[in-house]
């Protein structure tokens, strides 16, 4: 038998530590944070900014974070679920909708600083790539992108977001060929400023509405439901996000309107039918006494006649030996 070196000894488990917990959740990349928040020494406490996107199967957020010595700090949030206070009440997930979560939370970090830097207001050239230059008075605010766990593939809705930042007037390091559309030829990536052009203003779900109501109306019934309910059509989905980034602009603190009702608060809201059948809610059972467990345990022993024999035995003043199996 050739020799096996046995690599995990009594030695190995000796020396073996766990990860962090995050990382055994699979939520944080150790190693990308580190290299994101490192900071040079001389630069003493200066924070260095994150902007970090997630998506949810109902949400887009948009944060920009610095990190402390125990914990890290918020400067400025953002949410998809906002965008129904400026119009756009459906698709609040999909690619138009992360540029325009990501435009908001530009708008806000500006005006939070007072920063005089507008970004991307050209409509003629909103779909190419932009970034912002400095003024004499005041540098723009500097941020790194955050994606965590997501796949950076091209086309993905993070870049959206970082689109949406970047014309908002954030400066974002960043190239532009991993926005849809980029075709690479030869060695070099080629971004497509039009085809970028037409997710930001969701012309690709138009384009498939219109396509889908063509070939299979079930189908286009089925998938937008939501969309013929509130009455939205095809071709109303690019004006929709010109008023959105026009209200963005005029105002990106807008409250909600106090009248509104969340997701779950329209859930709870909704009449029940009196005939459903709703599946049953089980609760953590509450501790109990030493008694009430006693009694619990008779009621089992009852049913399989072992109290009742025990009890007949004791009335009657007589203790025999347990019997043998």
């Amino acid at each position: 038998m050739p020799f096996t070196k046995l690599v995990k000894s009594k030695a190995y488990f000796k020396r073996f530590q766990v990860k962090f917990r995050r990382r055994r959740e699979c939520k944080t990349d150790y190693g990308a944070r580190k290299r994101l928040i490192l900071q040079d020494k001389n630069k003493y406490k200066t924070p260095k900014y994150r902007f970090v996107v997630r998506r949810s199967h109902r949400d887009v957020i948009c944060q920009v974070f610095s990190a402390d010595l125990t914990h890290d700090v918020c400067l400025a949030a953002a949410y998809s679920h906002e965008l129904p206070r400026y119009g756009a009440k459906l698709g609040l997930t999909n690619w138009a909708a992360c540029y325009a979560t990501g435009l908001l939370l530009a708008r806000r970090i500006n005006k939070k600083f007072n920063l005089d830097y507008e970004g991307n207001t050209d409509a003629a050239t909103i779909g190419e790539d932009f970034n912002v230059e400095a003024n004499e008075e005041r540098a723009p605010f500097k941020a790194l992108l955050d994606v965590g766990l997501q796949r950076t593939t091209t086309g993905a809705r993070v870049f959206g977001a970082l689109k949406g930042a970047c014309d908002g007037g954030l400066n974002i390091p960043h190239t532009d060929r991993r926005f849809p559309g980029s075709t690479k030829e030869g060695k070099e990536v080629k971004a497509n400023p039009e085809f970028v052009r037409k997710y930001i203003f969701a012309g690709h779900v138009a384009e498939y509405m219109k396509k889908l109501a063509e070939e299979d109306e079930e189908s286009f019934k089925r998938q937008f439901a939501r969309y013929i309910k509130a009455g939205v059509k095809a071709d109303d989905i690019e004006k929709t996000y010109v008023k959105v980034h026009a209200g963005i602009r005029a105002d990106p603190f807008k409250k909600a309107d106090p009248l509104q009702k969340g997701y779950f608060a329209g859930q709870r809201a909704k009449a029940r039918d009196a005939k459903a059948v709703y599946p049953k809610k089980y609760f953590k059972q509450q501790a109990i006494s030493k008694e009430q467990r006693a009694a619990r345990i008779r009621t089992k022993l009852a049913h399989s006649g072992l109290v009742a024999i025990k009890e007949r035995i004791h009335v009657r003043g007589v203790t025999l030996a347990p019997a043998r199996a």
